[in-house]
């Protein structure tokens, strides 16, 4: 595993890199946001770390611009926590989102959640419904007349609802996938991560159906 973390704490740069190498993780840190842009954009790097207060540009401008071109899975680090930045993170497109200060043994664990998202999974099938498709094996989503560009988090909502296309599928469903854990009623990056989905369909966006107290159903015609 090859981490990118861009943060502009050097003392906790060092920390997490010594950290990871006790893991086996190689880190590569820089402490810039035009720095940090450039080497994220060069597709060497299993996932991104990156802190929201930045030289530079702040993460959340580096976000938007790195999603404008790559869909590589990011973790954002950041003390502010408020809901609404949190929810900004991932409508910008971000996997995860941690507080700090956070424990290491808590931020792999995050990692490696994100990247069994993001990698191809072992079965070769494709799921269509209502012009919507997508393979699980190459991670590569599609309507009728182009290819859909998806967060790891987003194809794996779209992947659940799907495979389960014209039946209720639960917020606990998804968030069992997403975060291995049930939903809980004040988080609000559930509804973000579908609101995203929805945007991304364009013309059939309204195939995904919400069945207030109960969940969301994928119409399969």
């Amino acid at each position: 595993m090859h981490l990118l973390l861009i943060e502009d704490d050097t003392e906790l740069c060092r920390l997490m890199e010594a950290y990871f190498a006790a893991q086996d993780v190689r880190v590569t840190a820089v402490h810039d946001g035009p720095g940090g842009l450039a080497l994220a954009l060069t597709k060497d790097f299993d996932l991104v770390l990156l802190d929201v207060m930045l030289p530079g540009f702040e993460g959340f401008s580096l976000l938007q611009q790195l999603r404008a071109a790559s869909n590589i899975p990011v973790i954002l680090l950041a003390a502010r926590t408020t809901n609404a930045e949190r929810i900004h993170g991932l409508e910008q497109g971000a996997d995860d989102y941690l507080p700090k200060p956070f424990a290491l043994d808590e931020l792999l664990a995050r990692i490696r959640a994100v990247l069994r998202r993001a990698r191809p999974g072992a079965a070769v099938s494709v799921f269509e419904a209502n012009g919507v498709g997508l393979c699980p094996a190459t991670r590569r989503a599609w309507t009728e007349d182009r290819h859909i560009e998806l967060t790891g988090a987003e194809f794996d909502i779209l992947e659940v609802l799907l495979r389960n296309a014209g039946r209720t599928v639960s917020r606990d469903q998804i968030a069992a996938v997403l975060y291995q854990r049930e939903a809980t009623p004040y988080d609000r990056s559930l509804d973000v991560h579908i609101s995203n989905l929805r945007k991304k369909l364009g013309d059939r966006r309204s195939a995904i159906r919400t069945l207030r107290g109960n969940g969301y159903l994928f119409s399969p015609a």
